[in-house]
């Protein structure tokens, strides 16, 4: 399947079958905090949480696609990714397009 962040792709028309939509919330975990904060003393890359955000874009983008593959879509295009915390500690990681089918 086609993702994309364009608004179409280069070649091809398509019919637009709807918004798709993947997500999922990751919590922190005590012994990540206690890490991330005497990181934060010295500064640097916090790795458990881009570690932790990498997977979470994963999960996000495979569930997405496979809401699109529902639809019958050959492609998604004009992917966006959205971050919003839903509570302390705790944060959602959303990947949302638009679903297409090929002509």
């Amino acid at each position: 399947m086609i993702i994309t962040t364009n608004e179409s792709i280069p070649g091809h028309e398509f019919e637009v079958l709807g918004l798709v939509v993947g997500n999922t919330v990751q919590a922190k975990n005590i012994g990540r905090d206690i890490l991330s904060g005497l990181k934060g003393m010295v500064g640097g890359e916090i790795t458990a949480y881009t570690e932790m955000l990498s997977e979470a874009r994963k999960i996000a983008l495979e569930r997405m696609q496979k809401e699109a593959e529902k639809l019958g879509a050959d492609a998604v295009i004009a992917l966006r990714f959205s971050t919003a915390e839903t509570m302390p500690g705790a944060a959602e990681l959303m990947a949302y397009g638009t679903a297409v089918k090929l002509r």
